[in-house]
């Protein structure tokens, strides 16, 4: 595996939030919240991110991004989806036509 990349650290950093205490670490909050929670505030920063981009503002985009990480680290922390996990499904479609694999993955679903 490649060297600790900051999302690597940062996921780290979420899953180490388990132990916190929920009065200090925001994280620890939203993983006592549950799925619906997380999955909800992920949601939320997707959709300002979209809005940030379309309104051409660089700056926001690059801090609504930011916040869209988190979430989605929080997220797969919630559920116990490791982001190496899903680095892995994304070295594997490196170098595969993204028409190509998204033919595959309609063919292989019910």
């Amino acid at each position: 595996m490649a060297d600790a990349t900051t999302l690597d650290r940062l996921a780290a950093l979420i899953a180490s939030r388990r132990s916190a205490h929920s009065d200090t670490s925001y994280t620890r909050q939203l993983l006592d919240a549950g799925i619906d929670r997380c999955a909800k505030k992920f949601g939320e920063e997707a959709v300002e991110t979209v809005i940030a981009a379309v309104a051409s503002d660089p700056g926001a985009l690059k801090a609504e991004a930011a916040d869209t990480l988190y979430h989605l680290l929080v997220l797969l922390e919630c559920r116990g989806v490791a982001l190496a996990d899903v680095l892995d499904v994304l070295e594997s479609r490196m170098g595969t036509s993204g028409v190509a694999e998204k033919a595959a993955r309609s063919r292989s679903t019910p």
